[in-house]
């Protein structure tokens, strides 16, 4: 069964251009809404997603309609191959998961958004180096600088209790047991 799909960001907007193309092109059912694409919870959507079964084909009139970025419609072409279904696009038709080749554009946009992913992962991992070899400092900052741990370790010697030095300090008594 092919199920179509329409969306517009406002209220203001209209979807008879959608719904006509989407009836056009053979949907059984169209599910519709009007909300942001950058809205992650989109309740049309998911009733879509969960409505589907095997063999269903799943028609937006542009890709847009569907998914914001890349990385979306990658998520979206997933749930949507794990219920056994495909999707395709009226006006971008390379946009087919039920054709083979549109299969592979996927997969090549699939491999493109992991690249980006894998060089983003990278540059943060190199960048966080830098900073350490800089002298910055990451996670928390220290509750107790290098003089008042010397005062603690003193006090402890002293045989003073962990309860009234971490009170001292204005600290938890953790902080005063991992000195």
């Amino acid at each position: 069964m092919k199920i179509g799909y329409a969306r517009v960001s406002t209220t203001d907007q209209n979807l008879d251009l959608q719904l006509a193309a989407l009836k056009e092109a053979g949907c059984g059912r169209i599910f519709q809404e009007k909300i942001s694409g950058a809205k992650i919870n989109r309740p049309e959507l998911q009733r879509l997603l969960d409505h589907l079964r095997p063999d269903d084909i799943v028609v937006v009139w542009k890709l847009d309609r569907l998914a914001r970025s890349t990385q979306n419609l990658l998520e979206l072409a997933d749930q949507i191959k794990s219920a056994k279904a495909s999707f395709c696009s009226l006006s971008e038709p390379w946009a087919d998961t039920s054709s083979p080749s549109g299969k592979m554009i996927m997969t090549v946009f699939a491999g493109i958004a992991e690249f980006e992913r894998d060089l983003i992962r990278e540059r943060t991992g190199a960048g966080r180096v830098a900073a350490k070899k800089r002298g910055v400092r990451f996670g928390r900052p220290e509750k107790m600088n290098e003089e008042q741990k010397l005062l603690a370790k003193r006090l402890l010697e002293e045989d003073k209790s962990v309860s009234e030095i971490a009170k001292t300090f204005n600290v938890h008594k953790t902080t005063i047991y991992r000195l």
